[in-house]
């Protein structure tokens, strides 16, 4: 995950693109809203490339949860 970076000096420690500040869930979210790579690259100065590794980055994640059902009382 070269692309994708965590600092605690950059929004808090959450996971953001590496060399900006923009947040692997507002690409995410823009995503989901409808907007194209092209539109998301033009507005957040990043690459193809980059919205690719936030979608790995958020799959790896997903990945790795653990679901723990509640037993019916």
């Amino acid at each position: 995950m070269e692309r994708i970076v965590i600092d605690k000096n950059i929004r808090h420690g959450k996971p953001v693109i590496r060399g900006t500040r923009v947040p692997v869930d507002l690409v995410l979210g823009s995503l989901a809203g409808g907007m194209s790579y092209k539109e998301i690259c033009e507005d957040y100065e990043i690459t193809e490339e980059d919205i690719r590794a936030a979608i790995e980055y958020a799959a790896k994640i997903v990945s790795n949860e653990e679901i723990h059902l509640l037993e019916a009382v």
